[in-house]
Order: C-alpha cells, then sequence, then structure tokens
C-alpha cells in the first residue's frame, strides 16, 4: 500500500514538473508572476503551450464581464488548439463592463474605456494603472514565458523591442472581451480577428453604433470573422457594429442552436454565452479560426 502510494505521489510530482517546463499543454500563470506590479484583477492567464510547430501563430481570447480561467470556454480553446495554435486566455480588468458605463455618456465614451483598458490610460471613464493594460499584460506573459521555457519559442510572439508581434498574433474574445479585440486590431495588424457575440457599443438614443467602430482599420476586412446569435437580446445592435467595422458578411456566422442544460430563456441573456459553450458550434468555431497552418 505504501509502495503504491509513493508511485502515486511520485507520478504526481512529475506531471507538475511536466506542467512547470512547459511540455504539458496547459499552464495557468498568473498577471502578477509575469508582473510583479499587477496589484488588480490577478486571476491567472491559462496558457495552451503545446502546438505542432513553435512557429504557431498565437491565438488570445480575451473573456467577458467577470471572466475568469475557471470559467474559461474549454471546448472553445480545446477547439482552437486542436486546429494547431498556441492558445492565451488572458484575464483584464473586466469590470465593470462597457455597456454598464458608457450609454448614458457622450459617444466618445466608449472609444476612450477601451482604449485605457487596452493600453492604460488615467480616465475618465475609466483609469487603468499601465501595468494592468491589456496589451501590456500580453507582453509581461509572453517576455515571463520566453523566460521560464526559453526553448519552447515564446520570443516568436515578441518583436524587436520585446513587445508584442502583432502580426503573428490573432485576437478573439467573447461580449466585452469581443469588443476589445476589435478596438486593438483597428490599431494594429494582427493576423486575425476572432469575434463572439460583440461590440454592440452604441450611443443614445438612437442606438447608432459608437463612433469609434467606423474607424479605418489597420488589420484588413478579410482578417475579419464573427458571430452572433439571432436570440441574444443585442443582436441587431451587434449586426450594426459589424456592418460599421466592414467585416465581409460571409465572414458572419449566425448562430441558431438552443441553450446549455439547465438554462432557461429567462435568465437573463443565455444564447448570448452559449455562443462559446454548446459543441454544436465547433465546426462553425473551426470555420472562423481556420487551421494554423493556412
Amino acid at each position: 500500500m505504501l509502495k503504491t502510494a509513493c508511485k502515486q505521489f511520485g507520478a504526481a510530482l512529475a506531471a507538475a514538473a511536466l506542467s512547470l517546463s512547459g511540455v504539458s499543454a496547459q499552464e495557468l500563470v498568473r498577471p502578477s508572476a509575469a508582473n510583479p506590479q499587477v496589484r488588480q484583477y490577478d486571476d491567472p492567464n491559462l496558457v495552451y503551450a503545446g502546438a505542432p510547430s513553435r512557429n504557431a501563430p498565437l491565438v488570445v481570447f480575451m473573456p467577458g464581464t467577470s471572466g475568469r480561467s475557471e470559467t474559461a470556454p474549454r471546448l472553445l480553446l480545446d477547439t482552437i488548439a486542436s486546429q494547431g495554435y498556441r492558445v492565451v486566455f488572458l484575464t483584464y480588468n473586466d469590470m465593470p463592463a462597457v455597456a454598464q458605463v458608457c450609454p448614458s455618456r457622450p459617444p466618445a465614451c466608449s472609444a476612450r474605456f477601451r482604449g485605457s483598458r487596452a493600453f492604460g490610460g488615467d480616465g475618465p471613464p475609466v483609469a487603468t494603472p499601465a501595468p494592468e493594460a491589456i496589451a501590456n499584460r500580453l507582453g509581461d506573459l509572453l517576455r515571463y514565458l520566453q523566460r521560464t521555457h526559453p526553448d519552447a519559442g515564446w520570443s516568436e510572439y515578441l518583436d524587436a523591442e520585446g513587445r508584442p508581434a502583432w502580426p503573428r498574433i490573432i485576437l478573439s474574445g467573447l461580449s466585452q472581451g469581443a469588443g476589445m479585440a476589435a478596438f486593438m486590431a483597428q490599431r494594429y495588424p494582427v493576423s486575425r480577428v476572432v469575434l463572439f457575440s460583440s461590440p454592440w457599443d452604441v450611443t443614445r438614443p438612437d442606438q447608432r453604433p459608437a463612433p469609434w467602430l467606423f474607424a479605418a482599420s489597420a488589420t484588413p476586412p478579410a482578417r475579419w470573422w464573427a458571430e452572433r446569435h439571432i436570440r441574444e437580446n443585442t443582436t441587431r445592435l451587434i449586426a450594426n457594429a459589424y456592418d460599421a467595422l466592414r467585416i465581409p458578411r460571409d465572414h458572419i456566422l449566425l448562430f441558431d442552436g438552443g441553450l446549455p442544460p439547465g438554462k432557461s430563456p429567462d435568465d437573463g441573456n443565455p444564447y448570448h454565452v452559449s455562443t462559446v459553450q454548446l459543441r454544436q458550434y465547433v465546426p462553425q468555431w473551426r470555420t472562423m479560426f481556420g487551421a494554423a497552418n493556412q
């Protein structure tokens, strides 16, 4: 009995060593481990390190409001990784949501909000210290992975100044995270953009798409992909935003499936989150991301 227990303990230690070495497929990394100046929103990033090629593009997926690694859409992330990508589920300052702060404010509010969260800023409407900004969190994480796994090729996603090499990166996300992906892809020429059910930044009272959605994009339209569920609460606003972003019509998928088990149409906006949860959407996810070797 003792001998068996010792063997099991040894196996567990070996598995842990593999995880820390970067050999295993997944690893959790707290933002404060990558940069000790991070004081808030320190939920771990989830890193899928294994890929058939060290030159595989990196998919960065950002969750919606209150998203955390423990509730990450694992089936979606597994599907993306199975197509040959490295994947990072990147946590960030995702509370409050843009939609909670900006609709009753001037039209430029949502751009200032997203700019602060993406790149840092003192506000208003929100303040984001530089180490907490999405772009800096990603750069810190990539440099941390390069330091801790020097032979794993993480430097492929950093430019000569040690910042994210955007042309090697696919930006994606759900809800508020998709809006962040869109905002950043307008400003940097990324490899691809994949949006799940967002953005829907609007101005009141006419609910027109926010001005930033009409801005010129550094990422060409052919690299943009998106979906919306036809029964989610904001589906028409999302459709208007996709038009403003000039996403090609044949790159916009309409999801129309049911709800996850135990969910009811009365549970807030359940079709919204279902788009990254249900197995029936795996073929559509594969289409949106494509294969890493394409």
